[in-house]
Order: structure tokens, then sequence, then C-alpha cells
């Protein structure tokens, strides 16, 4: 596998290909990983999977004219063809006055921040092996747990490094680490999955197998004997295992493209409140070992720590200088690099702990529904409207009673946001992460 100078001179030197063979200016990423899986189920090695990969794009500008191509193939004569093609392409292209490199003000220079990405130690296909077949027989241990899908463990390590015609080259390693169980509770004809999994970067911070396998039986178990939930405007609760997707929708409203195409609800809501007074949404690239920590955005970028949301009020739209110069603003440094192109991503994105326990939250509840599971996609950007499959628990007198399934919860996102309330068990155990969240008055229609 590449190492981290090796792509970084392989990014520096296919941009200064390209400037010789004619482009005004261009950048180029060079992503490299390599992965080890394994899998097991019912006590039994599955799969052992090894992994490894390499592919580089190139972004080239003529005048306000700008191509992208990519390539998982290094060879001299690819490279100089993949050049070629991309400045052919640039210059066929339709004028975008929109286009070209971040501001050359806003790189990133000097040392860049130290953030604990990559672990050092890689583990052998054995202790993989042992990881996933511990998790198993934790779940299958649980009472009430019938068959399994199936655990699995692996690591992953990449590298990515970028390059621009106007003074930046930079790059980073990573690793990630995950366990995962999954198993299935209930008789034939009535049964029931679910799920546990653990990731972070370093081997030592995922859960025990135990931990993990437990979860998921537990989980399963929970789930048999689902019935339906009586329609009408309820109160709900979303695990935090669901409640990021929320985070989700906001991002996609917030997002420079959409923004500059008026394709979002929240078109005109900078500066606005469209949270509930006291929730704060904060973007951390700088997390020490986080999922979605990065020295650098996808076009060279500075990045660093802000709120998106404070105390309700939405403070930045997600900018990337295509989109923040149409709009007349600076790149906020959430620029996002593939093959395709530039596009928008946060880095460790997450709300605020509230001040009200779960216990709490929940206890107020006289009647509503506990989500733990969202099926669907059923969410108009443009509009707001909301409309998701969904399963999980009856709220009854402010206890967690009975599994219930086979129903959709309803809303508006502009209105949901608002009425959202936030608990105070904030844990950071995905990209995204949230409390448990409670958003009263949404319409639940049973299936």
């Amino acid at each position: 596998m590449l190492t981290v100078d090796q792509a970084r001179d392989r990014a520096a030197a296919i941009v200064e290909a390209a400037r010789r063979a004619g482009a005004d200016a261009a950048d180029a990423l060079v992503a490299a990983d390599q992965s080890l899986d394994v899998s097991v189920r019912l006590g039994a090695l599955e799969d052992v999977g090894r992994s490894e990969s390499a592919e580089l794009s190139l972004r080239v500008f003529c005048g306000k004219r700008g191509a992208s191509v990519s390539t998982a193939d290094f060879a001299p004569q690819t490279l100089q063809d993949l050049v070629e093609r991309a400045i052919a392409m640039a210059r066929a292209a339709p004028e975008d006055d929109w286009a070209g490199l971040a501001p050359a003000e806003r790189l990133l220079h000097g040392l860049p921040p130290q953030l604990d990405l990559d672990d050092p130690i890689e583990p052998e296909p054995a202790e993989l092996k042992a990881r996933a077949l511990a998790a198993e027989d934790a779940a299958r241990a649980v009472a009430g747990v019938t068959n399994s899908e199936g655990a699995g463990a692996s690591a992953h390590r990449g590298i990515v490094a970028l390059a621009t015609s106007h003074g930046f080259a930079g790059g980073y390693a990573s690793t990630t680490h995950s366990l995962s169980a999954s198993v299935l509770a209930g008789d034939q004809g009535a049964m029931e999955r679910d799920y546990a999994y653990s990731t972070a970067r370093h081997a030592r911070l995922v859960e025990a197998p135990e931990a993990v396998g437990r979860q998921a039986g537990e989980r399963a178990v929970a789930r048999v004997g689902a019935g339906r939930v009586e329609s009408g405007a309820l109160p709900i609760v979303f695990d935090p295992r669901v409640g990021g997707s929320l985070l989700g929708h906001l991002l996609g409203a917030i997002s420079g493209q959409a923004i500059a195409r008026k394709t979002s609800f929240l078109l005109d809501a900078l500066g606005t409140q469209i949270f509930a007074t006291g929730v704060t949404i904060h973007d951390d690239p700088h997390r020490p070992h986080g999922l979605r920590s990065r020295p650098f955005d996808g076009e060279g970028l500075a990045v660093g720590p802000g709120d998106i949301v404070r105390d309700g009020v939405l403070t930045t739209w997600l900018l990337d200088s295509a989109s923040a110069r149409q709009l007349g603003l600076e790149p906020t440094g959430h620029a996002a690099r593939g093959g395709a192109g530039v596009g928008i991503a946060p880095s460790n994105l997450y709300m605020a702990a509230g001040h009200l326990p779960r216990e709490t939250l929940i206890g107020e509840i006289e009647r509503g529904v506990y989500v733990t599971e969202l099926i669907g996609m059923g969410v108009n950007g443009v509009t707001g409207d909301y409309s998701r499959g969904a399963a999980g628990f009856l709220i009854e007198r402010g206890e967690i009673t009975r599994p219930v399934s086979e129903f959709t919860i309803a809303g508006n996102l502009k209105d949901m946001f608002r009425a959202l309330t936030p608990a105070s068990d904030l844990e950071f155990r995905f990209g995204i992460n949230v409390p448990t969240l409670r958003i009263d008055g949404l319409t639940v229609a049973s299936g």
C-alpha cells in the first residue's frame, strides 16, 4: 500500500503534469486503502477477505471550464492519457462562472493538527475471528435468540493525499476497526432481527465483543411479538441509533449546492430560529480519533470546530468554494472530494446534550412511540415533508412497554425541528451523534 508521502508525491506530480499540458489550474486526490474482514456464523468461520485498492482523481480548469476524471491505474502512460483526456474534456465543457480552486489564502499551511487517527497495530485474522466468535456467542446466549445472521470483525487503513496547483500538498492516514453481530429471535414465521456494532479509529476503543453481542441479542428478543399502534398524533422519541438521520436531513437542506439551486426547505433560514432555544449542533473536525476527523477539507482548506446551529439559530450554510462564490460568501471547510468532483460533507457532527434525563423525557409521555428503526426515504428536501416507515416500542404512562411495527410517522421537518427536545444522554459512537430526541405531535399511521 502507498505511504502518505508516496500518495502526496503522486498527487503533486499529476497536478504538475496537468499544468505542463496546458491546464490553468488543477488539483488531485490520491486515496488508497487496505482492509481485512472476517465473518463467522453459528460458531464457524464463514469468510476471510483482504482487499487493497488505490484511486487517483484529477480536476483541471481551463479558464472557467472544468472537468474531473479518475483512475485506479497508476501506470505512467495511463496517467499521461488521463491528463490529456481531462484537459480535452475541460476545453469542451460549458463555462462555469463559479468554477475554480479554493481561495489560496484559506489553504492549510504548516503542520496539520495531530488527531490520533492512525492505529499502528494491525490485527491478525485469528484475532479478528476470535472477536467475531465472542460477539456471536454472547448474542446467541441471550435467552430467546433462535438463529444468527453472523458476526464480523474488520480492520481498515486508508491514506488520503491532496495536491493543488496553487500551493497545497498534504495527506494523512487513518484506521477504522469494527465489530458487529446480527441475530434473530422468535419462532419460525414470526422472527425478529436486530443487530449491534461498534466502530472506532483504534482497536482498543472498540466495545468488548461480549457487550456488542449481548446488545444485539437483547434487541432482537425485545422485538418479538410486535403489535400495531393506533393512528393519531403522538409524541415520538427517537433512539440515538436513528435520531442522527434527522441531522442528515438538515445537512442536505443547508448544503451550498441546495441553497444555490434553491432546492431547500430552509432556503431563507440563515440567521433565523429553526430549532427550539437551547438546541446547539456542533461540527468538530479536530476531535481526537473521531470517526470523521480530518486536518483539511476536500479542497485543502484549513478546518476547525464551530456551531452550525447555536441556541436554535442556524448560523451557517455548508459551502465548498464553488457554491460559496455563487452565493457571494466564503467557503466553510466542508468540501468533500470524490472521483466525480467536489461535494459537501460534515466532520464529527453532533447535537449537544439537553438538560432532561432520558427517563424524564420518556416519563412525561402518557402515550407515544419509542422509535428504534426507520424504513424508506420518504423525505422531500424542497418542502421538508417527512414520512417514513418505522418500528419500535409503545410508551404507556411514562414506560416503554410492548414492541410495535408496520407504522409510519409523518410531519414537516420545519415543524419537527422546532418541536425537538434533546435528552442529556449524548454519547459519541457514530460519525453523526445525537442524544435521545423527543418530538411531540407527529402523525402516526398504522400499516
